[in-house]
């Protein structure tokens, strides 16, 4: 047995954080926990190279959803990061803090003091922004972002937020600032041309401390109790067991699967599926593994009339020079992640924020980076991000090298369905537009003749994916809501010693990647396990559309193509 004040479970996009937090002034000793290994590998470091380590079983757990009853059975792809730095070692890249309303319905849900007006000092303190601090970013903190730095390279990106203009929307120049809602430049995580993951913005600079200890290919087996209160973990390491005690507190941060299945297997949880696990129940909490949430977004594809786009480059010898130059230079072609425009718009009148956003690519292409079909073509990643339809997620045994059960009951609710048809034809209109059309070839998906709502509705359940963002598994509330697993100070409710710090503590998924704010949940919650007192409240505004009850877009009517 050995002992450390703080134990953390889980070196992702929250752990990093913490581990880099909580030794910083040298006060308490860290043991950080991690089932995968180092995050230190080309294909991890250059931000054009993102489609390999999420195909690597070295860095992805390679999760897979149950059969999903409303996609026709299909089973979801669900790649979760492992290894130093978590999925911030293998995602896009693409960095979204959410809409200031997302924040408040956080705190309308029970996570008391997580508005939006107490959150953005942690982004900023969390952020380096390209522009500098301002009220709104940060200009000193440890993770880099940038962005909208190679739009001048490629004219699609530039005719892609004409294009908005065009249909009606507004333009933003920093959609994390006052305006999130209109069509303009994407941020990523990437500094001096390297993906910036947490690993490298947080972990590294304090693993040249004495107090942080790091263990890589170590499994969180369960948690270790005294009565009510968590005093350790048992963890397994190249098959050798080991156990840590945690003088002050263990700490979850394992994700939306890891976190709830380390808590069911210790016992923690409803007690119908710890029962079906055969784990007997130690401390009952049904919200355990629930409220799953995830985005859903499809792929939007045009032949291109002009030979602009990416896919000219994707050919071996085109890739080993883009890899050579990115590995001598730090720069070019390889390091981007290639999604330098984007938008966020509302889908309909009544909705105060967006609900809907896109990732333009240059380029026609499928995930794993090769081209969706011959000659040139561009695309953008499109869905709507305020779902209404919840998941579970369980453990099938207790053994913890089983996967979990996963299943989102994507569009189970009525109303996503119908956000579907309103973002197909949204987007249809708004790359419809003049300043596409020197650009615009045929429409390749979801193809001209799917125009009506059953058509729309077949072409959606066979070809969404999901865009790799889960959450509220352990959902953050008060006390007592009956779905709530942790408290607004990320305590598990009803335990001694034990806290959850990650994106499965989100309430509501929100209007953008996931990455941002979990590494925000991480700065803000490393001040409550320190007791630091939180930073000054945030006094900005943010822009809401004006006539939004009556308008779905600023200076324009409802469309027709909604009706």
């Amino acid at each position: 047995m050995t002992s450390y004040d703080y134990i953390i479970v889980g070196a992702g996009s929250a752990g990093c954080v913490l581990a880099n937090r909580l030794t910083a002034d040298g006060r308490y000793t860290v043991l950080l926990l991690e089932a995968g290994g180092s995050d230190r590998h080309p294909f991890v470091q250059m931000p054009s190279a993102l489609s390999y380590p999420m195909a690597m079983k070295r860095f992805n757990w390679g999760y897979e959803s149950e059969p999903e009853p409303y996609l026709n059975g299909r089973r979801i792809n669900t790649p979760r990061g492992k290894g130093l730095g978590g999925t911030s070692s293998i995602n896009g890249m693409v960095y979204v803090r959410g809409h200031a309303c997302d924040f408040e319905e956080w705190e309308n849900a029970g996570a008391d003091g997580w508005g939006y007006s107490d959150c953005l000092p942690y982004f900023q303190r969390a952020e380096s922004w390209q522009g500098g601090a301002d009220a709104y970013r940060g200009g000193n903190g440890p993770l880099g972002v940038g962005g909208g730095n190679n739009m001048a390279l490629n004219p699609l990106y530039g005719a892609f937020i004409k294009a908005g203009a065009e249909a009606g929307y507004p333009t933003t120049e920093d959609y994390n600032g006052y305006a999130q809602e209109g069509f303009g430049p994407m941020h990523m995580t990437v500094r001096g041309g390297v993906r910036d993951s947490t690993a490298r913005a947080y972990l590294r600079p304090a693993q040249k401390r004495a107090n942080l200890h790091v263990v890589t290919h170590a499994s969180a087996d369960r948690l270790m109790f005294d009565g009510k209160r968590v005093t350790g973990v048992s963890y397994t390491r190249r098959g050798t067991p080991h156990r840590a005690n945690a003088t002050q507190e263990v700490i979850l941060a394992a994700g939306a699967f890891g976190s709830p299945a380390l808590l069911e297997r210790s016992g923690v949880g409803a007690g119908p599926p710890l029962q079906a696990a055969g784990i007997d129940l130690r401390h009952e909490l049904a919200g355990v593994g629930g409220n799953l949430q995830d985005h859903l977004e499809v792929y939007f594809q045009y032949a291109c009339t002009q030979p602009v786009t990416l896919n000219a480059r994707l050919g071996l010898l085109s890739k080993a020079w883009i890899g050579a130059r990115w590995l001598l230079r730090r720069d070019g072609l390889g390091a981007s992640n290639h999604f330098e425009a984007c938008a966020f718009i509302r889908s309909k009148a009544g909705r105060k924020w967006p609900d809907i956003q896109y990732h333009f690519l240059p380029a026609a292409m499928r995930y794993d980076g090769t081209a969706a079909f011959d000659g040139h073509g561009f695309q953008v990643h499109v869905g709507p991000n305020k779902p209404k339809s919840r998941g579970h997620t369980h453990i099938v045994s207790a053994d913890p090298q089983a996967p979990p059960r996963i299943l989102f009951n994507y569009l189970q609710h009525s109303d996503d369905v119908a956000d579907w048809r309103h973002c197909i034809r949204l987007t249809r209109e708004i790359l419809a537009q003049p300043a596409m059309d020197g650009f615009r070839g045929p429409e390749i998906q979801p193809g001209s003749d799917v125009t009506s709502d059953d058509a729309i509705d077949a072409w959606v359940k066979d070809n969404v994916e999901s865009a790799y963002h889960p959450t509220g598994t352990c959902k953050m509330g008060r006390e007592n809501d009956p779905s709530a697993v942790v408290d607004p100070t990320c305590r598990l409710i009803g335990l001694d010693g034990v806290r959850v710090v990650d994106s499965s503590i989100f309430p509501a998924v929100l209007n953008g990647n996931i990455n941002a704010p979990t590494i925000m949940v991480a700065e803000k919650a490393a001040d409550m396990i320190l007791g630091n007192p939180p930073l000054p409240r945030a006094d900005v505004d943010s822009w809401i559309a004006p006539h939004w009850e009556t308008r779905q877009r600023p200076g324009k009517p409802v469309r027709e193509v909604l009706s």
